[in-house]
């Protein structure tokens, strides 16, 4: 239906909002499962606990203004969803790259929350929902809390992906050098098997 006052917008902007953090819960699930550092892993762990919490009080946002909570389709945080998987089909990145790719995915998906959230805020202040106004702010500090935590973490996690770069590239060539040795080794012990049947047929002639 037609949006053509500030109530009406403040609850596009909590649907939308709903539609998104629900969509962020199924998506930390699975950048969960693709982090190895156990501090990343156990944040990403308790903020899946934090949206959860946040669906919550963005249904009792609607409940403040008398409507029922209704998620409205999010093209935005589909947009950002998309991106991460269509970068690990079609890259095929390594572990450690998909990891380092992870840290700025998720602080992607934590700034465009902010930005909902403060926009849905000053809507909600403009029409003196206090009550919603609460609400948003307790989601609001926890992304802020949580793309704090997400930029502190990457030069320390970016660092960690470098070592195992340079470890797999050690082992790649350790690997290269060992294959080498051995095909030289091969090509040893067929030329000195040549030399003697050589030496054999010479002295069947001489014979």
């Amino acid at each position: 239906m037609p949006v053509n006052d500030l109530p009406a917008l403040l609850k596009h902007e909590l649907g939308d909002l709903l539609y998104a953090e629900k969509t962020i819960l199924k998506g930390l699930k699975k950048m969960t499962r693709e982090v190895s550092n156990p501090d990343m892993r156990q944040r990403l762990e308790a903020h899946h606990e934090e949206t959860e919490q946040q669906i919550q009080n963005l249904e009792r946002a609607f409940e403040a203004m008398g409507q029922k909570a209704k998620a409205q389709k999010c093209p935005g945080i589909l947009g950002i969803m998309q991106e991460h998987d269509e970068f690990k089909s079609d890259e095929e990145p390594s572990k450690p790259i998909l990891e380092a790719f992870d840290l700025g995915a998720g602080l992607r998906v934590e700034h465009y929350e902010i930005a909902g959230y403060r926009s849905a805020i000053a809507l909600a202040k403009a029409l003196k929902q206090r009550e919603v106004v609460e609400l948003l702010r307790q989601n609001l500090d926890q992304e802020v809390a949580m793309a704090k935590f997400i930029e502190g973490a990457a030069a320390a996690s970016l660092q960690e992906v470098q070592g195992k770069l340079a470890q797999e590239e050690q082992a790649r060539g350790a690997r290269g050098a060992k294959t080498a040795a051995k095909k030289a080794a091969g090509r040893r012990a067929s030329a000195g098997g040549a030399s003697v049947s050589d030496a054999d047929a010479s002295a069947a002639l001489a014979d």
